[in-house]
C-alpha cells in the first residue's frame, strides 16, 4: 500500500489545478477529479495502481507535471491522454 501523506495529496492537487485540462484518476471502477483534495484523500490510500486520464488544451504539459509529482511520492500511475 502506498504511503500518500497529506503533503503529497496537497501538492498533487495544487499541481493539477495549474492546468486547464481535465485530470481524472481512475481506479477500481471509480473516477476522482485530481483537482479535488477531498477526492484524493479517499482514493490515494486505497489502491496501488492508478490510471490518470488527461485531456484538454494543455494536456502535454499536465501529463509531464503530473507524472513527475506522482513519481516524487512513489505513486504508480499510467497516464492516458484521451
Amino acid at each position: 500500500m502506498p504511503n500518500a501523506n497529506n503533503t503529497a495529496i496537497v501538492e498533487i492537487s495544487q499541481t493539477a489545478n495549474k492546468f486547464k485540462s481535465s485530470i481524472v484518476l481512475h481506479y477500481d471502477n471509480k473516477y476522482i477529479d485530481v483537482k479535488s483534495i477531498l477526492g484524493l484523500f479517499t482514493s490515494l490510500l486505497t489502491s496501488d495502481q492508478y490510471d490518470l486520464h488527461i485531456h484538454g488544451p494543455d494536456a502535454e504539459e499536465a501529463k509531464k507535471a503530473m507524472t513527475e509529482i506522482f513519481a516524487k511520492y512513489n505513486l504508480k500511475i499510467n497516464t492516458i491522454q484521451d
